[in-house]
């Protein structure tokens, strides 16, 4: 079963994240490009939050993906299947669910992507010197950098440069696949 994204970790962090670097909530929305409002709602533990949203922020405030929406790690973490956030695309048939966030010192986080054919799932650069590395665990994926992506099936593996524009394209029903976001 597939729950909601954690709203009360992604108000937390965003929160601290936005403090951190000392600016207000009108300019981190304006930086970020998504409404006050919007953000506001994050910010309060409301609103239904988009992959896009939280990535373009993560990006604005220059920290993984996972730092807004995992929890504080517990000492031995079991997720079964179909148990995580799936944070939903607002442009495609496309999901992503964060499997396991980069502890301290270490520099990756582990996520589950499912996707259904239909729009493509375009992914902005994210923060400066990442890269991603996708083994498809069903179906066909087409994904890689805009312009050079590459059709992968069950068992294969990608890696590419997440730093600049890329994409994924769900080509077979119920495909899935594990990313793994490595940052420098």
């Amino acid at each position: 079963m597939q729950r909601t994204p954690p709203l009360e970790t992604i108000a937390r962090a965003l929160r601290r994240e936005r403090e951190r670097h000392g600016i207000s909530l009108t300019e981190l929305a304006r930086r970020a490009g998504i409404a006050k409002s919007t953000l506001s709602q994050l910010e309060s533990g409301a609103g239904n939050p988009s992959v896009e949203t939280l990535w373009a922020l993560a990006v604005v405030l220059d920290v993984p993906f996972s730092r807004l929406v995992d929890p504080p790690a517990e000492p031995v973490h079991v997720l079964r299947a179909g148990e995580g956030h799936a944070i939903p695309s607002e442009h495609a048939p496309f999901s992503g669910t964060l499997v396991s966030a980069c502890p301290p010192g270490a520099r990756r986080d582990l996520h589950v992507i499912a996707g259904e054919p239909g729009a493509t799932r375009e992914a902005h650069a994210h923060v400066r010197g990442t890269t991603e590395h996708l083994i498809v665990t069903a179906g066909r994926w087409l994904t890689g950098p805009v312009g050079a992506e590459v059709e992968l099936g069950p068992g294969d593996y990608a890696r590419f440069p997440g730093d600049q524009p890329h994409a994924y394209t769900a080509l077979e029903p119920s495909s899935a696949a594990v990313l793994v976001m490595e940052y420098i």
